[in-house]
């Protein structure tokens, strides 16, 4: 152990910034942009059924986001918590935390097995009338989802557990082997093919189950049999709470940073329900796509993270800086990439779903005008994860705070009474521009205030 620890320390804290960002950040890449694409693969299959299963998956899209974000959110912080903890050669602590990720999953896996046992028809019922397609689609797909997620939050954590040390691939790999096993069993139990029943959307639901079990076998399987620079104990552990409170310093911000994006979206398809079902279906089209763009720039993100940490833990300001700016340089290529994409390919893209000539109306200036944030973006989400990676993650929550819920929402129901629905897709580019501003006000805060004196 003694020796693996003396690799991280020249790992983390030696290696050219450029060369360890990219060793650190590719594998996270790869995975997270194979999960975008079979996101989108399960709705293009979901599409040939109707538009109304499409709508109907669509409507389920929040409660999966909010499975990610809780799930997500809690690995951020037990991420943190280790990369600084080994940063600062506490092993103890790092070993504490790594021992609490467990029983953290466990216990987001139980809020979300109520949740789709008692919660799923008065959640759907907010949208769709009892008795249609739409309203049994979602309610199927949502309570399998979620009554099924015990994979997907053991899976998470023990990524970020494993992130935390350095070890991208391993990570990769679960996230693979959940994507490949979701696509390949999506056509075979939506469409019914060889000789297994025809499911449609609820078929959907037990692909992404399936593929989250098999994700979270692979990655139990490392824990037991690999050496780490953290050990996990499963049996004869104590929780330490005062561990649960450092992970939830960082973690909790973050949870509720990410589940804004879920809320938004419950609302705004509230907002655009009144108007236009199919209005619904192009939003979740949308965040089914841009997940493609965005989904490189939070590998990106976990990459930097555990550098970030390690090298704030270690007093390092040179490097933690420099890990901060390759970072956006890098982001901002992603996102200017995705932008033009957008704009010059969206009824392209639109046609992936067998759009139909209203989603077309509806669609293409909505993917044009919503893509007019993603550059402005880059600059955000690295910069909350500087603020993660720092031990500050009550900065990040407040800018998705401004950007999503003081932002968009009262925007958008300000511009869809003022222009229709067209004009309410600006409502994402104007509030990307209030949260850059106070991402901005804050960096120079953290800087002068923190960073500087390193």
């Amino acid at each position: 152990m003694e020796q693996k620890n003396e690799l991280h320390e020249n790992k983390m804290g030696t290696m050219p910034i450029r060369k360890l960002l990219m060793n650190m950040a590719w594998p996270a890449i790869l995975s997270m942009t194979i999960n975008a694409l079979y996101n989108i693969v399960d709705s293009v299959f979901v599409s040939r059924i109707s538009e109304d299963a499409l709508t109907a998956v669509s409507l389920v899209n929040p409660v999966q986001m909010m499975i990610i974000a809780l799930s997500v959110g809690s690995g951020v912080g037990i991420n943190s918590l280790i990369a600084r903890r080994l940063g600062a050669n506490n092993q103890e602590e790092a070993d504490k935390a790594a021992s609490t990720s467990i029983r953290i999953g466990l216990f987001n896996y139980l809020i979300f097995f109520i949740i789709g046992l008692f919660f799923t028809k008065p959640f759907v019922s907010g949208y769709a009338e009892e008795g249609t397609f739409i309203f049994d689609a979602a309610c199927q797909y949502m309570s399998i989802i979620c009554m099924g997620s015990l994979f997907i939050n053991i899976q998470v954590v023990l990524e970020k557990v494993l992130q935390s040390t350095g070890n991208m691939v391993a990570p990769m790999i679960c996230s693979l082997t959940g994507a490949i096993v979701n696509i390949v069993l999506d056509p075979i139990l939506i469409f019914g093919l060889f000789g297994m029943p025809k499911m449609g959307v609820a078929g959907a639901a037990v692909a992404t189950v399936t593929g989250q079990l098999c994700g979270m076998i692979i990655g139990v399987s490392i824990i037991i049999k690999g050496e780490h620079l953290v050990n996990i104990k499963i049996k004869g552990f104590k929780m330490d709470w005062k561990v649960v409170g450092d992970i939830y310093k960082v973690g909790f911000p973050s949870i509720i940073m990410q589940s804004i994006a879920s809320i938004m979206i419950i609302f705004y398809n509230m907002i655009l329900v009144v108007y236009s079902t199919t209005a619904v279906a192009v939003l979740g089209i949308y965040f089914k796509i841009q997940s493609f763009v965005f989904m490189p720039v939070f590998g990106l993100n976990q990459g930097a993270m555990p550098i970030m940490g390690y090298n704030y833990g270690a007093k390092n300001k040179d490097r933690l800086i420099k890990t901060y700016k390759e970072a956006f340089k890098v982001a901002v290529i992603v996102m200017a990439a995705g932008t033009v994409i957008f704009q010059l390919f969206p009824g392209q893209l639109l046609l992936l779903f067998d759009a139909s000539r209203e989603m077309l109306e509806i669609g293409i200036p909505a993917l044009r005008l919503i893509s007019i944030c993603f550059i402005p973006a880059a600059f955000g989400i690295i910069t909350s994860t500087l603020f993660q990676g720092t031990g500050h993650g009550m900065l990040s929550l407040y800018a998705s705070l401004i950007r999503q819920l003081f932002g968009i929402l009262p925007l958008a129901y300000i511009l869809i009474r003022v222009g229709g629905v067209t004009l309410s897709w600006m409502a994402f580019p104007l509030a990307e521009i209030l949260g850059l501003t106070y991402s901005a006000v804050m960096l120079r805060w953290l800087y002068k205030n923190e960073i500087s004196k390193l």
